[in-house]
């Protein structure tokens, strides 16, 4: 196979440019097709992308034979039932995170992937293909920082899009399993191990919407891992200064520190309010790169027939992780995997 032909599902902010992604950025791949339910915004995207097959349904999608491999951008409620449904139809899968919404619809999931060992499945973990991470990773497994002592990771999403998240909240499983799932990827690919116990706190500070679905505007958590690493993570909806993903290892012979300053780029402003860096807006112009990426890896396991090296048991393990995340917040008990 020379070129894959992908039929991307969902545009929504993701959606979207992972569409653009695959019809102009992605070596050896083809947007063939596109999906949503509103039908309007789909010809405007397939008119615009040049792209030849439109569908507001997703049966009608995975029955086109000139599609090999489907992007879920969806809603996360449908994803397990998309996965097992395309791998039912002989295509390969690459899916936004969450795997599902429930663990019970995670090890569904599993079973599709593991029925149809012929085709390709990649979850999204887009900051594993982010170049400062890959980099920082390829040290730390090298042993330059000796032995894991911490991980600490942040994750904040800026005030001004707090409606959005308000919104969000009675769908979006809280903020563990919402937000900090890609630190809990990154605390297990950089440790290399898995967590034991877990105390999670926080509240709603700035936005009692939140307490309702038994959520916070501001959690964290703090980890032991089986290696001993301690892990300590922050998922916030109120930071005043713009996208903020940052992270540090510490370890017995050195530390790695990805984004410690958040920034949109090497630019300095100089003005009335005197010197300074600016954020990145949103995830989507942070991880730009990595989008763009995980998707290249995708097409290049399909063309060389191999595997991932993101899997359906990390998205399962990761999930479980965060679904234990949330029952320690809400408990406000130290709780054991």
């Amino acid at each position: 196979m020379n070129k894959v032909r992908i039929g991307s599902v969902g545009l929504g902010r993701l959606g979207l440019q992972h569409a653009e992604n695959i019809a102009g950025r992605i070596q050896h791949a083809e947007l063939t097709a596109l999906c949503d339910v509103d039908a309007p915004k789909l010809k405007d995207a397939a008119d615009r992308l040049g792209v030849p097959h439109r569908f507001t349904a997703f049966e009608e999608l995975i029955a086109c034979k000139d599609i090999d491999a489907v992007v879920l951008v969806s809603p996360s409620a449908l994803h397990t039932g998309q996965i097992s449904a395309a791998m039912a139809a002989g295509k390969h899968v690459f899916s936004e995170k969450p795997l599902g919404v429930t663990v019970a619809e995670c090890r569904e999931a599993e079973k599709a992937v593991e029925a149809h060992p012929e085709l390709v499945f990649m979850l999204g973990f887009m900051r594993r293909f982010d170049e400062s991470y890959k980099y920082a990773r390829e040290k730390a497994a090298a042993g330059e920082i000796g032995k894991p002592v911490l991980f600490r990771s942040y994750s904040q999403d800026p005030e001004k899009f707090i409606a959005g998240a308000i919104a969000f909240a009675p769908h979006s499983g809280g903020q563990f399993l919402d937000m900090a799932v890609h630190d809990i990827d990154l605390a297990r690919w950089f440790t290399g191990s898995e967590p034991e116990t877990v105390y999670a706190i926080g509240g709603c500070y700035a936005h009692p919407e939140f307490a309702a679905s038994k959520d916070g505007d501001n959690v964290s958590c703090l980890m032991k891992f089986k290696n001993g690493c301690m892990v300590f993570l922050f998922a916030g909806r109120t930071a005043p200064h713009g996208y903020n993903v940052e992270t540090e290892i510490i370890g017995t012979k050195g530390i790695l520190r990805i984004a410690s300053v958040p920034q949109k780029n090497l630019v300095e402003v100089l003005d009335n309010h005197g010197v300074r860096r600016e954020c990145s807006e949103n995830f989507l112009e942070r991880f730009d790169t990595a989008y763009v990426n995980e998707v290249q890896e995708f097409v290049d396991c399909i063309i060389r027939g191999k595997k991932p090296a993101v899997t359906v048991y990390d998205g399962t393990r990761v999930s479980e992780i965060a679904y234990t995340c949330k029952a320690a917040f809400e408990s406000g008990e130290l709780m054991k995997f």
